[in-house]
This record gives structure tokens, sequence and C-alpha cells, in this order.
């Protein structure tokens, strides 16, 4: 039988899952090499690449864990042309499969997924290479993904104060309201290079296609973390001097030369050589690789998203629905079904 989880029941059950530990468990996987990814394929979709301008992409995105007995393929839209239909610009869809007897498993909708386990991704890299005692928050932008940020980094670090910025006042506004209490303080900034000089750890949470920070707008000691811009080569938010400046650690670096226009953009404009060794959060997080090695290092973790995080958070998702009897049942294949136990971990 295959589970069918939608939006609304994800958003029950995703709150009570253990995002970050099934994150940082996942990325040192694939810091150990005990879990390989391809880097994603990009497909042009209906429109996309068209002589009419269109820019619609489609990702298909796989990963497999042996320790958690699971494949998965996240098929993610990326279509900016749907804010003019009011419709959202990215969608996705993630089908599980047991590695042991092929069934499909679960098919659950990706956006409330993706939006948690971007932001614990990013709480798990500040962990492992903010400084301790980073209090000052900063996001650039304020939607959705900026206020599951606050949440993550709360839960994992000191982070007490922000300091945030959005072209938009009603953003703001929904953004204000949906944080919970216990902020020591919250600023507006007017522009982003003060968000950029009045905080610990920086996070970059837009869609852009230009870079909107400066690499001399960074100080030492601090930590950013850069995840909104679209997962095309072309779209970045920060500028070449910003990701040369600092200490680079990316998710996964096959992917990132695959679609992180923040690294590709810069190794076209000569900021970064294109021969440069990428380091991986999970290697930090594995103890292969250093993470921060001094208080006056800057350090920039550059993510563009990998199907094992889904893979990871999906896992934890599929369990807990099953033991509350969550979701839709169904048998989209003759076979039998055998379902699916996470496999046992020794001792």
């Amino acid at each position: 039988m295959t589970l069918v989880l939608g939006a609304d029941q994800l958003a029950e059950l995703v709150g009570t899952v253990d995002v970050l530990g099934a994150v940082e468990a996942i990325f040192a996987d694939l810091g150990t090499g005990s879990m390989r990814q391809p880097a994603p394929t990009t497909l042009a979709a209906a429109g996309g690449g068209n002589a009419s301008g269109g820019d619609a992409i489609l990702l298909p995105m796989v990963a497999r864990s042996d320790r958690l007995g699971l494949a998965a393929v996240k098929l993610m839209a990326d279509i900016p042309e749907n804010a003019g239909r009011n419709l959202p610009t990215q969608r996705s869809t993630i089908m599980v499969t047991s590695v042991e007897t092929g069934e499909c498993i679960a098919v659950l909708d990706g956006a409330i997924i993706t939006r948690m386990r971007t932001a614990a991704a990013s709480a798990v890299a500040t962990r492992h290479l903010a400084r301790p005692e980073s209090r000052v928050l900063g996001l650039i932008g304020a939607g959705n993904l900026a206020i599951e940020h606050v949440r993550a980094l709360r839960a994992t670090t000191g982070i007490d104060e922000i300091v945030v910025w959005s072209r938009s006042a009603a953003t703001i506004e929904r953004f204000r309201v949906a944080l919970d209490s216990g902020l020591r303080s919250m600023t507006v900034a007017a522009d982003p290079r003060s968000v950029v000089e009045n905080c610990d750890v920086l996070c970059t949470l837009t869609p852009s296609v230009e870079p909107i920070i400066e690499g001399d707008w960074l100080h030492p000691g601090q930590h950013v973390n850069a995840v909104g811009a679209r997962p095309r080569p072309t779209h970045r938010e920060l500028d070449g001097a910003a990701i040369a400046r600092g200490t680079l650690i990316v998710d996964s670096a096959a992917t990132a030369l695959a679609k992180s226009g923040d690294l590709l953009q810069a190794i076209a404009d000569g900021a970064v050589p294109a021969d440069a060794s990428l380091r991986e959060l999970g290697a930090v997080i594995a103890g292969i690789e250093p993470g921060r090695v001094s208080d006056d290092e800057i350090t920039v973790f550059n993510s563009v998203g990998l199907a094992a995080q889904d893979l990871a958070v999906a896992a934890e998702v599929i369990e807990l629905a099953r033991h509350r009897g969550c979701g839709t049942e169904i048998a989209i294949s003759a076979a039998p079904s055998f379902g699916w136990n996470r496999p046992a971990v020794n001792a």
C-alpha cells in the first residue's frame, strides 16, 4: 500500500518530527560516503526556455539511503510565470520507495518538507560554523522561509535578536505576527546593507537574480547562509566578492557546480577559481573537514537543496503518520504489499 499525504496532513505532522536531527544525520551520511546522490538534471518545462521568454524548469532530484532502507525522487517545478497566475512559483512532489522491495511507500506534497528541511540545513550549518556566542540573526527576506529559519535557528543556537529587511511592508507584518514570543528585539532595517552590518548570522532568503549582498559589507566572525536563489546557474544573492571573501561550504559539490548561481557566477567573475576545491557540510559534520578555525573567519554556507534532505524528513513523517493512522492508503500496484519498517540500527 502507498501512503498519500497532502499539505494539510503534513502541516499537522511535521511540527512534531525531529527535522533538525534528521537533516544533520543525513548530512553526516553524505560526509562519510555512506550515502551518495547524483547532481540533479534540469528539464525545460512547457514554455521553458522558448522564444517567448518562458523560464519554467523541472528538476528531478533523487537520493538513496541504505540506512533508512529508502530511495526518493522529488520532482520540483520552478515556474516563475506562476506569479502572474496567482499560483506558487515552486511546487514539488516526493515519491518514496523501499530499496528492498521496490514498492512505492509514500507520495507526499513537497512544499512544507522543502521549507522545513531548508531551514534545518541552515540551522545545522550555523551550529557547526558560526561563533557560539552569535546572538543577532539577520534576514534578507521575510516570507515563509524566513519564519522557518527563525524557528529552526532559535531551537539550535543562542539567537535572541533579529534584524530583517524585505521589499514589502505587508510581508514584514505577516512575519512579525507569525513569530512566537521570546525574542529580545526585532529591528526592521532600511536596506540589505544595514542587515549585514548589524548581525552575527546572516540568512539570504530571496528569489534574487542579481546580487543583493556585497562582499565589502561582510565583517570578521560573521556566518552567512545563502539559500534563497532559485536553482539556476545565473541566479544569485551574493556577489563574487562575498563568495570569495569567506570560507565557502556547500551542501554538495556536484549539485552546487550544476545549479548554484552564487558559485557559478563567482567563478564566471573570476572571484573563485574554476578548479577550487569545495568543502561540503557533511564532511564538516563528520569531522573529516574543518569548520570554523578562528573567531575572525567569515564562513559562507551556500545551499541549493538536496533530495537527501527531503528523504530524511519524509522518512520521519511517514513513520509518524503510520503510527497515528494519518493519510490515505492506496493500492497503486497489483503486486503484494509488504510496507516499510525502519531498519534496525546496530547498537
